[in-house]
C-alpha cells in the first residue's frame, strides 16, 4: 500500500523523495503554492519563504510554518498551505519585498513576464503598503550586450540567476557582493555583460522574477504574445523553443521548463540568434541567371526551367546525369520528399546530404559494429553515469546545452576522459586529458583496448553471450607495442593506462564523440574501436552508458533515417538488395534503381569530369564548407544546371543557374530527428515571406511538373507515407508526437525506445573489429614541406558557415575566424597575438589573424570556417575517410608566416 499524507485533511499518495512543493503541486496544481526564489531547473533554495505552508504531524495537530520549497515530505504528514497563518506570512513577505522594488513594479509592463507581479496579486496585494525607503539600491542599467540588458534596480536578491548560471550553466559569472543593504548581484568582476566571461545563453534572464536581467525587446511587451512550441534549427541537441509572437512578429524566444530535450535551457544561437528569418537579405523571388546575370523569375517559369531541363538531360544522358543534396536543416518530410523525387520521378540514387562530410562514419561504424548507426541512450542517461568519455567534440561549444549537462557533471565528481587535440573547456574538468596528435585515433584506442585486456578488467560475461570475433581481436591488439603507439599520438602510456583502466572499472560509462572522430582518413575505423570499447567492458544496452555521437547539425539524423544517401533508401534500406528493391518500386510505384549512386565528393568529381550534368542543392553552402574549395567551385561552374534552393545568397547559390527562395524553419511544420533519435514536432511560427515557399512545398511541386502525381505537402500526411516505408517510425503520428516527441524505433501505439541493444544488437551478436593505425596520406605526402597540422572547430557564437548567425546580434560578440596558434609556433615565427598571418597548404593559402594560446599543442593549429571572408577551405584537402568518404578537415599539413596581405575585417 502506498504511503499517503493530507492536504487540508484530504489523503494523497506521497511520491519517494519529493518535496512537499512538488506534493502540493502534483496533487492542487502547478500555481497552488507561489512561489519566488524557486524555479523548476533549479536546486530548492528556501531564501523567500513566499512557499511557506503550515505542517502538522497529526490531524489537528499544531502547526509549523515550514518552507515547502525544500522540506521533504513525510507519511502522515498534514498539509495546510493556505492557512489564515500562511496567507498573512506571504502577504507580509511580498509587501517587504516590495519596499526596496521600484515604485512602478506592480503597473509596468517591460516584458510581460514578471513573476513578482503575479505573486503579488496572488497574495492580495495591489498596492504598496510601505513607501520606499532609503533602503533602496539604485544601479545603471548595463546595456553593453546584444541580446541582455540589466537594471539591477529591481533586483530582490532571490538568487536565481546566480544559481541559474551556476546549476545550469555551469559558468559561475553572476555572484551575490556586498552585506545587509549594500548586496548586490555582480557579473564577473563587477563587470559589464559584455566584459565578463558571460556565454549570453539566456538562463538568468529567463530565471529572473522581477525582470531585473532579461532580454532586450524591440517590442515594449510580449505580455498577449502568441506561443508557438517548436524545435531549434542550430545543433543536433534537439532543444525545444516557446517563441512569442505577436502580428506576424517574432518577439522573443524561451525555453520551455518540460522540454525532455533541453529542460528550460538554451545557447545564446537557439535564444537569440533568430533575427535572419525576416533579414533584408533574404531570398525572396526565384532567380535564373542568363548572359552571366541573375534575373528575377515567376515560381512558374523557375520550375518550368528546371523540369525541361532535367527532361532533356534525362532523355540524352540517362538519369545518373542528375544528382540530388539534401539537407540537415529541413525538417525529416522534406528530406524524405527529396531523395523520392530523385529514386522514383529521376530514376537515380544519386542522392546525399551533409551527413556526409560529418556523421558518415559513424553510422557506417556503428552499422557494422551494433547493425543500427545511431546513440544507443538518451542524453538524460547522464544522471545514472559514473564516467563520462568525449573523444573529438566540443560539446560546450559545438552543442551547448548537452555540454552544459557534461560539465555539471564533471564539476560534481564524475570521472571524466577527454580526448583531444585542444585543451577544450571540459579538459579543465575532466580527471584526464589525452592530448593527442591529430589523426591518430586510432592509435590511441588501441592502446586503451590494450591495458583494458592485458589488465583483466574487461566484462568478460557480456563479450561472452553478447559478441562475436573477440578472439581474433585480443591477439591482434596483443600484438600492439604500447612505446611506439604512444610515440605516434604523443600521449604518455602510462596516462593512457590510467584513464583506461578508469573506464572499465566504471559501473556505468558514458560515450559522447563528434567530428574530431569521424573527419579523418580512419574515421569509419575510430567509430568501429570506439564500438569495441564500450562493448569490451558492457557498456551498451544499459543506463548510464552507451556510444553517443553528437550530431553536428540539428537534422543529420534525420537526413539519414530518411534515405538521403546513395547506398540505402529510406529506413537504412540496402538499395542493392533485390527484395528491398521490389519493395520500393511497389511502394513508390517507380522503377527505382538498385545500383548505389555517388557520394557528395564523387558528385564533385562526376561533375568535373562531364558525367554529371545536373545537381539540385537544398540549404547547403559546399563552396563554403566542403574542404578545398577551388575544385568544388571547379565541380559547380562544370555543371550545366546547378539548383540552389537557400534562404539567403551563399558562396554556392552565386555559382547556381537558378536559385529558389525556400523558407526558414520558423515559416513551416515538420519534424527533426535530434542526437539521441527523439523524432519532435516543428511548428510554422509566422508565415514564409512573401515570395518564399517551404521545402516540401517546392519539391511536391516539382514532383509534379514532372508528371509524378504527389498530394500536397502537410506533415500528417507524409509522416503516414514514412510509417509504411520506414520501419522504425511504424508507429509514428503527428498527433502522438506531442510536445517531446518520440525516440525511434517507435512501435504500433506509440511506444519508443529511449535505449537500444538492452538484450540483443540489431545485427544479433555485436562485433569486435581490430584497425590498425594508417597514417594519413596527406601527412605521408605533405608532412616534410607543410611541417605544422592544423584542424578545424566550431566557435559557440556561429553556426557552420555562419550564413544564419551571421544575420544577427551574434556578429557583435565574435566577429571574425583566428587562428589558434602554440607561443611556441608563435616565437619560432615570429608571430605575435593579433597579428595577420598567412596559413598556405599544398591547396592554397588564406590570411587569418593570429590568437596565440596554449590550447593547442606545439605544431598544431586550429581555426573555424563562420566567415566567408577567410574561406578556409581553400586550404583543407581532398583525403577522405576511406570507407564513408567523409572529409578529413582534421588533419591539415600547412606552413605559417607573418601575412603580406590585407585582412577586411567583417562589421
Amino acid at each position: 500500500m502506498s504511503k499517503v499524507a493530507y492536504i487540508n485533511d484530504k489523503a494523497y499518495p506521497i511520491h519517494e523523495g519529493e518535496t512537499m512543493l512538488s506534493f502540493l503541486r502534483r496533487h492542487n496544481g502547478k500555481k497552488s503554492v507561489p512561489t519566488l526564489c524557486d524555479a523548476p531547473n533549479l536546486e530548492p533554495f528556501g531564501s523567500c519563504r513566499v512557499c511557506s505552508v503550515d505542517v502538522a504531524l497529526q490531524k489537528e495537530g499544531k502547526t509549523k510554518a515550514m518552507a515547502s520549497c525544500h522540506s521533504p515530505m513525510q507519511e502522515g504528514m498534514y498539509l495546510y498551505p493556505d492557512s489564515p497563518n500562511i496567507q498573512k506570512l506571504r502577504k507580509n513577505i511580498i509587501e517587504l519585498v516590495l519596499t526596496d522594488h521600484p515604485l512602478d513594479c506592480l503597473t509596468c509592463e517591460v516584458n510581460g513576464n514578471c513573476e513578482l507581479q503575479d505573486v503579488a496579486a496572488s497574495v492580495g496585494i495591489r498596492d504598496v503598503r510601505y513607501p520606499e525607503g532609503e533602503t533602496h539600491l539604485h544601479r545603471e542599467k548595463d546595456l553593453s550586450h546584444p541580446y541582455m540588458t540589466s537594471d539591477l534596480s529591481k533586483c530582490i536578491n532571490c538568487y536565481r540567476c546566480v544559481r541559474a548560471c551556476d546549476e545550469v550553466q555551469g559558468e559561475f559569472v553572476l555572484n551575490m557582493a556586498g552585506r545587509g543593504f549594500d548586496s548586490h548581484i555582480i557579473k564577473g568582476h563587477d563587470q559589464s555583460f559584455k566584459e565578463s566571461d558571460c556565454v549570453s545563453c539566456g538562463a538568468c534572464a529567463q530565471a529572473c522574477p522581477t525582470s531585473a536581467i532579461s532580454d532586450v525587446f524591440e517590442s515594449k511587451s510580449v505580455a498577449k504574445a502568441e506561443k508557438t512550441r517548436t524545435v531549434c534549427t542550430y545543433c543536433g541537441v534537439g532543444c525545444n523553443l516557446e517563441v512569442s509572437t505577436r502580428n506576424g512578429e517574432i518577439l522573443s524566444i524561451q525555453a520551455p521548463y518540460d522540454a525532455a530535450a533541453n529542460g528550460g535551457h538554451t545557447c545564446l544561437k537557439g535564444r537569440y540568434a533568430f533575427k535572419f528569418y525576416n533579414h533584408p537579405d533574404r531570398l525572396r523571388t526565384p532567380l535564373i541567371k542568363r548572359n552571366g546575370e541573375f534575373e528575377e523569375a515567376t515560381w512558374d517559369e523557375a520550375y518550368d526551367f528546371i523540369t525541361d531541363k532535367f527532361k532533356q538531360l534525362i532523355a540524352d544522358h540517362g538519369p545518373d546525369s542528375i544528382a540530388g543534396i539534401s539537407s540537415a536543416r529541413t525538417p525529416n518530410e522534406e528530406n524524405y520528399l527529396m531523395q523520392k523525387f530523385m529514386r522514383a520521378v529521376v530514376g537515380t540514387n544519386n542522392i546525399d546530404c551533409c551527413a556526409r562530410v560529418c556523421h558518415s562514419p559513424t553510422a557506417l561504424g556503428m552499422q557494422r559494429a551494433f547493425g543500427t548507426g545511431a546513440a544507443t541512450n538518451s542524453i538524460d542517461d547522464l544522471k545514472y553515469t559514473d564516467c563520462i568519455l568525449v573523444i573529438g567534440a566540443n560539446p560546450t561549444d559545438a552543442h551547448p546545452v548537452t555540454g552544459a549537462k557534461i560539465k555539471q557533471k564533471l564539476m560534481k565528481g564524475t570521472m571524466g576522459i577527454v580526448i583531444d587535440p585542444r585543451k577544450i573547456e571540459l579538459a579543465k574538468y575532466a580527471k584526464y586529458h589525452l592530448q593527442l596528435r591529430p589523426g591518430t585515433n586510432v592509435a590511441l584506442l588501441n592502446m586503451m583496448l590494450y591495458y583494458i585486456i592485458n589488465e583483466d578488467v574487461m566484462d568478460k560475461d557480456f563479450v561472452a553471450k553478447r559478441t562475436e570475433g573477440f578472439e581474433e581481436f585480443k591477439q591482434e591488439i596483443l600484438k600492439l607495442d604500447m612505446d611506439e603507439l604512444a610515440a605516434i599520438t604523443g600521449v604518455d602510456k602510462d596516462l593512457v593506462k590510467e584513464a583506461s583502466l578508469a573506464y572499465a572499472k566504471a559501473n556505468a560509462a558514458m560515450e559522447f564523440h563528434g567530428l574530431g572522430v569521424t573527419e579523418h582518413s580512419q574515421g569509419t575505423f575510430t567509430v568501429q574501436l570506439i564500438a569495441d570499447l564500450a562493448m569490451i567492458t558492457g557498456n551498451i544496452g544499459k543506463k548510464g552508458a552507451g556510444m553517443n555521437p553528437l550530431r553536428g547539425q540539428n537534422n543529420v539524423q534525420g537526413a539519414a533515417d530518411m534515405g538521403a544517401q546513395p547506398h540505402q533508401g529510406a529506413g537504412y534500406l540496402d538499395v542493392t538488395n533485390p527484395e528491398i528493391n521490389a519493395r520500393y518500386n511497389t511502394f513508390y510505384n517507380a522503377n527505382v534503381p538498385s545500383h548505389i549512386g555517388y557520394k557528395i565528393p564523387e558528385m564533385f568529381d562526376a561533375a568535373i569530369k562531364g558525367d554529371l550534368k545536373a545537381l539540385w542543392l537544398i540549404g547547403e553552402d559546399v563552396v563554403q564548407t566542403d574542404p578545398n574549395t577551388q575544385k568544388v567551385m571547379k565541380a559547380m561552374d562544370s555543371l550545366e544546371l546547378l539548383v540552389v534552393q537557400e534562404i539567403f545568397m551563399t558562396e554556392t547559390a552565386k555559382h547556381a543557374t537558378v536559385i529558389l527562395p525556400g523558407a526558414s524553419f520558423l515559416e513551416k511544420n515538420g519534424t527533426f530527428t535530434n542526437g539521441e533519435r527523439r523524432v519532435q514536432r516543428v511548428k510554422k511560427v509566422v508565415e514564409p515571406l512573401e515570395g518564399t515557399k517551404s521545402d516540401g512545398e517546392i519539391i511536391v511541386d516539382l514532383m509534379n511538373r514532372m508528371g509524378y502525381p504527389q498530394p500536397p505537402y502537410t506533415p500528417e500526411g507524409m509522416l503516414e507515407e514514412i510509417s509504411q516505408i520506414v520501419p522504425f517510425f511504424m508507429g509514428i503520428t503527428w498527433d502522438n508526437l506531442g510536445d517531446n516527441g518520440l525516440q525511434w524505433p517507435v512501435f504500433e501505439g506509440g511506444k519508443d525506445t529511449p535505449m537500444l541493444h538492452i538484450t540483443e544488437f540489431k545485427r544479433g551478436l555485436g562485433k569486435f573489429t581490430f584497425q590498425n593505425f594508417k597514417e594519413s596520406t596527406e601527412v605521408e605526402t605533405h608532412g616534410k614541406d607543410y611541417p605544422y597540422i592544423i584542424t578545424t572547430n566550431r566557435e559557440l557564437e556561429h553556426y557552420n558557415c555562419g550564413t544564419m548567425t551571421r544575420r544577427t546580434g551574434n556578429v557583435d560578440i565574435l566577429t571574425e575566424d583566428v587562428l589558434m596558434i602554440n607561443p611556441k609556433d608563435a616565437a619560432d615565427n615570429l608571430i605575435e597575438d593579433g597579428q595577420m598571418v598567412c596559413v598556405e597548404s599544398p591547396r592554397g593559402k588564406v590570411d587569418i589573424k593570429a590568437f596565440i594560446t596554449d590550447e593547442v599543442k606545439p605544431r598544431v593549429m586550429s581555426s573555424t570556417f563562420h566567415f566567408p571572408e577567410i574561406m578556409l577551405n581553400n586550404i583543407t584537402s581532398d583525403v577522405h575517410d576511406s570507407e564513408a568518404m567523409c572529409p578529413e578537415y582534421k588533419v591539415v599539413m600547412c606552413r605559417v608566416r607573418k601575412s603580406k596581405g590585407k585582412y577586411k575585417q567583417l562589421v
